[in-house]
């Protein structure tokens, strides 16, 4: 198929390049405010497993063209993977599109925007044979192409049978293993994507609930979450308390639906409660940090584990670390950071404050003189470390897990402190 896509978020090159490899003849146009030459040194798109590769293979097979505006013209598929803020550039390449073609085609509306947008964009298109389709995006940022080329679902919004069948014919080859399509109408589909994050957000902050009134109750959370995750009707998934969650794409699709349910006059508080927990928890290794030295933190110097906001990405956007940074600097702590991959985009925000040190390969470095480890983001070359080494570099062996991933009783045993989030050693040594 001939196949337009626009826009520059991970969903655009996604697409671009997987349609590509499968045969499809792809234009890829990003929009004006993140052109090729800037996305192209991009550290989210380098640093997505396979994605530029990708992307250079299709141009070289001649099947992906990179274009700096976009080529409207006789095409089969429009696809739309814009950000939420760019309504009104999709808005007029929509309507730009009837002067150009003259036989049916698809758009598809893989972007995030208010609930009933899909439905707009038809509007626009106003001809026969033109039809609007919502594809939420569902992908993982840090296993994109995995999560786009082996989908474990996609959310199809299409009340047109032809248009069905050409949104299945263009995705067929990912499709092989097992039907994968979840057929709705489209303000459905568009609902269920921040419905099913909404969902996350929520199992998340109540377990992190549950994390702090297990900690003033001298509860092992993880004890509790042992048994919750074995109840059928629960499950295991998502239940592990930790210092907030973050990300571009998580954190706006829960501001969406918040905005969401406030245009529909029908004001959430489950959903402000869940947004209000998760940026108290961002505090949590901070407080924790206060309390073991009773407020007394000015000169204190701290590690830090972990800036990306998950494991996998370099980005920063609205990661924990932000918070727990900003309410350290303001006591006058120094810190050491290390993170495999996202230290580049916390430097550009911290690059010149003089009491931010980035440390490059080696993490051990960052616990030199520390009166404090804070573990922040899980990354898998944290997760077994010297402890002998730690004790020796660190000024106070306290350790502040703000993902639960040591062994609490096992750090206590090799001489350091451990707190976590509702997880502490136990005193008896049991």
């Amino acid at each position: 198929m001939r196949v337009n896509v626009y826009g520059s978020e991970l969903s655009a090159a996604v697409a671009a390049a997987a349609l590509s490899s499968v045969g499809h003849q792809v234009v890829w146009c990003p929009h004006p405010d993140f052109p090729w030459h800037s996305l192209e040194s991009a550290e989210w798109l380098i640093r997505e497993p396979g994605l530029k590769e990708q992307i250079d293979t299709g141009c070289r097979s001649g099947l992906l063209t990179i274009a700096e505006t976009p080529a409207h013209g006789e095409v089969d598929i429009h696809w739309l993977a814009l950000a939420p803020d760019q309504r009104d550039a999709a808005e007029a390449y929509v309507a730009d599109v009837p002067a150009a073609q003259s036989t049916p085609l698809v758009v598809i509306n893989n972007s995030t925007f208010p609930v009933g947008h899909t439905e707009r964009f038809e509007a626009l298109l106003g001809h026969a044979g033109q039809v609007a389709v919502a594809l939420p995006d569902m992908l993982e940022e840090g296993r994109a192409w995995e999560t786009f080329t082996r989908p474990s679902r996609w959310l199809l919004g299409s009340e047109d049978t032809q248009a069905t069948h050409q949104v299945r014919e263009l995705l067929r080859a990912f499709n092989r293993r097992q039907d994968v399509f979840q057929l709705m109408p489209r303000r459905a589909a568009e609902l269920t994507k921040l419905a099913i994050i909404g969902m996350l957000a929520t199992r998340i902050s109540y377990m992190n609930e549950l994390a702090g009134l297990a900690d003033s109750l001298d509860v092992d959370v993880e004890h509790v979450r042992l048994g919750m995750g074995a109840d059928s009707r629960i499950g295991f998934e998502y239940l592990y308390p930790g210092c907030g969650f973050g990300g571009p794409s998580f954190s706006r699709d829960l501001m969406r639906l918040a905005d969401v349910q406030h245009a529909s006059g029908r004001e959430s508080l489950l959903l402000e409660h869940v947004l209000d927990i998760n940026e108290q928890k961002k505090e949590t290794l901070f407080r924790k940090f206060w309390n073991h030295f009773h407020g007394q933190l000015f000169e204190r110097r701290v590690a830090i584990w972990g800036a990306a906001f998950k494991p996998g990405t370099t980005r920063i956007d609205q990661a924990p670390v932000l918070t727990l940074l900003d309410a350290l600097l303001a006591q006058g702590v120094n810190v050491n950071v290390h993170d495999p991959e996202a230290l580049p985009a916390l430097r550009a925000l911290y690059g010149d404050h003089p009491r931010v040190t980035f440390c490059g390969d080696d993490f051990y470095a960052a616990c030199d003189g520390a009166d404090a480890l804070m573990l922040v983001t899980e990354w898998k070359c944290y997760w077994n470390p010297n402890w002998r080494q730690l004790s020796e570099r660190m000024a106070t062996p306290l350790i502040l897990d703000g993902r639960n991933i040591f062994d609490p009783d096992y750090v206590a045993a090799r001489g350091l402190i451990y707190r976590g989030i509702g997880r502490r050693a136990d005193p008896t040594g049991a």
